[in-house]
């Protein structure tokens, strides 16, 4: 039966009835169809007789079958019937591409290195199956819309339809999700196809990396994309060999699931009947739990009117015992300060000491933990420019402790030459009172180079250090140990520094 007999109203298996014909090339056709069976959408791959690769895509779909990660596309059925006509039927997935998600320029670095790492950790799951994907475009990847989560298309039976092999498939799919990362933090395509994008840009004919393409990528992040997308060896680090070792650099980057809302307190489970993963009982109040309180004995009233005598007495001691103490002690401290006689007392006054405001030369983002040594270094003169409203920030981690990916960053301050620091005033906005970070001054921009002179705890507002005695330096490095939350993940921030130097 060719596909063109094939019309809209076709029922497969008498239960998958074909609606609408979404794509047909060389005699393979898909199709949006409905299962009438569970009353859901999907997807049917149908083909004409002598379709040359029938074989190749009903096994691929088989394998595909048989992977349970719900990031890769479910294949429900792939079948060749006895009237011989044959098809693949698997979910229908609705949502936005990677082409449409960058149409308007490019996505938060974060959040593009998030899509993909959930994508890397997809095909590495299909590639210990022996499945691979080869086909990797920004139309295979997908935000779902219905339930948040990203989606990979394809898996397996597109390279058999398109007839695409490699002789090593794990390099190829890496290669391929570097590409979905570049066209994530750039906005354009590193690869031959446009796929609706603009292709990327080369320098001397070679391609520009994405933090040549954008602003703000950083620098860890450019560094593993040209790990994943270029063959050669790039700032001494291998190329990745396969979506596993992606999937493993991209790890500790945070997940693209919406920030969580507070959720009342769940009552304690309860023995409950269920049909079709619907609740059929209704919940069980638990039953008030009984403190018991042990009582003090009372003393025993007793004693009569002799009793009370005797109370008395004693009160009337211990207030008298009271007041001579009061009066002595405030006798001490009232002879205190009178001078012994015959000694003449000249009282002290503190000398002044003559400061001023230092201006920074220069202010960057620090990270020498990075790739290139900086974090975000677009941000760091809104640290400086006497504004509450800006500010420079850290990338966002997933941990406190920057996802263990480093020890700390922090915001240099250079002065442009060594001058006795007096005092230090950081406004670390009103976001969360929690975070540490460590004041250093030194001669060298060097971590190890700069003394920690004070500690800063509870990141909240403003925080001045004033030296007793001042400590030189050209540097100042405002240095995070650990980060306030900041929307669900953790992130450091400076919206204002003052630093004071002795005239």
């Amino acid at each position: 039966m060719s596909s063109s007999v094939v019309e809209p109203g076709t029922k497969l298996a008498e239960r998958f009835r074909l609606e609408d014909r979404v794509h047909e090339s060389d005699g393979a056709t898909l199709w949006k169809a409905i299962d009438e069976v569970l009353a859901r959408p999907v997807a049917v791959y149908t083909f004409d007789p002598g379709f040359p690769r029938l074989e190749q895509v009903i096994s691929a779909a088989r394998v595909a079958s048989r992977l349970t990660d719900p990031r890769l596309t479910q294949v429900f059925d792939a079948t060749t019937e006895d009237d011989g006509r044959s098809y693949v039927v698997s979910e229908w997935v609705s949502g936005e591409t990677l082409t449409d998600m960058v149409a308007a320029g490019p996505l938060e670095p974060e959040r593009a290195a998030a899509l993909v790492a959930e994508a890397a950790e997809a095909l590495a799951h299909a590639h210990e199956a022996g499945l691979a994907h080869l086909c990797l475009t920004p139309e295979h990847l997908v935000w779902t819309a219905a339930g948040s989560t990203v989606k990979v298309l394809g898996l397996g039976t597109d390279a058999a339809l398109m007839d695409v092999t490699s002789e090593d498939a794990a390099r190829a799919d890496t290669e391929g999700l570097g590409r979905l990362l570049y066209a994530g933090l750039t906005g354009h395509w590193a690869g031959e196809e446009d796929f609706g994008l603009p292709p990327a840009p080369l320098n001397d004919g070679q391609l520009c990396t994405p933090r040549q393409v954008t602003a703000g990528v950083p620098g860890y992040l450019d560094a593993i994309a040209c790990r994943a997308l270029l063959s050669e060896v790039k700032r001494g680090m291998p190329p990745f060999a396969t979506p596993a070792e992606l999937a493993e650099a991209l790890s500790a980057v945070p997940r693209p699931v919406p920030v969580p809302t507070p959720m009342p307190v769940a009552p304690p489970p309860v023995t409950a009947s269920r049909s079709d993963g619907v609740d059929t009982a209704s919940p069980q109040r638990p039953a008030p739990q009984i403190q018991h309180v042990q009582h003090r004995p009372l003393p025993a009233q007793g004693g009569g009117m002799l009793g009370k005598v005797a109370m008395t007495a004693i009160v009337l001691l211990v207030m008298a015992a009271v007041g001579v103490g009061a009066w002595t002690i405030g006798r001490s401290i009232g002879n205190a300060g009178t001078p012994t006689a015959g000694v003449t007392v000249t009282p002290t006054q503190p000398v002044p000491v003559e400061t001023r405001e230092v201006k920074p030369k220069s202010v960057t983002g620090f990270d020498p933990f990075g790739a290139d040594g900086e974090e975000r270094p677009e941000l760091a003169l809104n640290a400086v420019d006497s504004k509450s409203s800006t500010d420079w920030h850290s990338e966002s981690y997933t941990s406190a402790d920057f996802g263990n990916l480093k020890k700390g960053v922090g915001l240099l301050l250079d002065l442009g030459q060594s001058v006795p620091v007096k005092q230090v005033t950081v406004d670390f906005g009103n976001l969360s009172p929690s975070g540490t970070v460590e004041l250093r001054i030194g001669d060298s921009a060097d971590l190890g180079g700069l003394k920690t002179v004070h500690k800063f705890s509870g990141l909240t507002g403003k925080k001045t250090y004033s030296a007793d005695s001042t400590e030189k330096g050209r540097y100042v490095l405002i240095w995070f140990t650990k980060l306030p939350p900041y929307q669900g993940m953790f992130r450091g921030s400076v919206f204002d520094v003052k630093v004071t130097a002795v005239k």
